[in-house]
């Protein structure tokens, strides 16, 4: 419990919101209208940024170019 209250002290963890949830709808709804179906993970974490309007620092380029190139991600890599 130590570890996990340690590792929780130096990251940032954005809470649920109403505005999240409509964000994440909305592109599940555009990535199935495309054809491309994304992990509902990937779409949730993508979903925190955008309603934050935040970038999204990730090495994991290639399961969030769909949302850059379509919802207007910003990555930082």
């Amino acid at each position: 419990m130590a570890g996990m209250r340690a590792f929780f002290a130096r990251v940032v963890v954005l809470p649920y919101s109403p505005k999240v949830a409509t964000v994440w709808d909305k592109m599940q709804a555009h990535s199935q209208l495309r054809g491309r179906t994304q992990p509902a993970n990937d779409v949730w974490v993508a979903a925190c940024c955008l309603a934050r309007e935040l970038p999204l620092a990730t090495l994991n380029l290639k399961d969030f170019a769909d949302f850059v190139e379509h919802e207007d991600l910003k990555l930082v890599h």
